[in-house]
């Protein structure tokens, strides 16, 4: 009996694969080397491509650089997009009826908001983003302008909105900016300050249960935010 041969999958999806394979293989080299360090050669070995995979499916370097922004996005879109929605809608609806964020509700979502981020940012997975964002947080190309439009900012202004309803203040004074930043940042050290936490708190790996603990200090940090003891903005 003669067995038929399994048709091989259509070149688009062999092209999708590829891309897919090269954006991830990227994503990593570039962390680690940066643009100007990270070689057409790294690049394209690290994924198991040709050398002429980079200027076939991104026409250059700087192409692929661009489209590796672009696939950080995507990433960690698929792992805050929905919250974000869920939150952005709710708050326009409250806009559109003319009603106020109250502090308690806000403090919900605002702790939603951290414990989705803990979760993001602490595991395995982000290490190859936290190199790719730190890099372009000291040195800014149009890479960073792409990830701070699509994913950054509309996380910090649900942030800002969140905390200024808190403290009942403006979402655009310079005092609530700042609360954010801080607010955030607090979360975000446990990324990039990784080996100094595994040290201190003398834990072999940042696992579900490690995971559980940032996520109930996440809502602590939510509750304690409150204007200062001198009450000055």
């Amino acid at each position: 009996m003669i067995k038929e041969k399994a048709n091989p999958p259509p070149a688009s999806a062999r092209a999708d694969v590829a891309r897919q394979k090269m954006l991830s293989a990227a994503l990593d080299v570039f962390g680690r080397y940066g643009f100007d360090g990270a070689s057409t050669r790294q690049l394209t070995e690290a994924a198991g491509v040709n050398l002429q995979a980079i200027p076939y499916y991104f026409g250059s370097k700087e192409g692929l650089y661009i489209a590796t922004a672009e696939y950080l996005m995507a990433r960690i879109d698929t792992h805050v997009g929905d919250m974000r929605a869920r939150i952005g809608a709710h708050l326009l609806a409250l806009d559109a009826a003319g009603k106020p964020l109250g502090a308690a509700e806000a403090r919900r979502f605002l702790t939603d908001v951290l414990q989705t981020m803990v979760t993001l940012f602490v595991g395995k997975e982000s290490e190859s983003w936290a190199r790719f964002l730190i890099r372009e947080q000291m040195e800014p190309t149009e890479a960073f302008t792409r990830v701070y439009q699509g994913i950054m900012r509309p996380m910090i202004e649900i942030g800002r909105r969140l905390i200024a309803a808190i403290l009942d203040e403006d979402p655009g004074s310079e005092h609530v900016r700042l609360r954010t930043f801080s607010l955030l940042g607090s979360i975000l050290v446990f990324r990039v300050t990784h080996a100094a936490v595994l040290t201190q708190m003398e834990w072999e790996v940042v696992g579900p249960e490690q995971v559980q603990i940032l996520r109930g200090l996440a809502a602590e940090l939510v509750d304690v935010i409150g204007p200062s003891k001198g009450g000055a903005a």
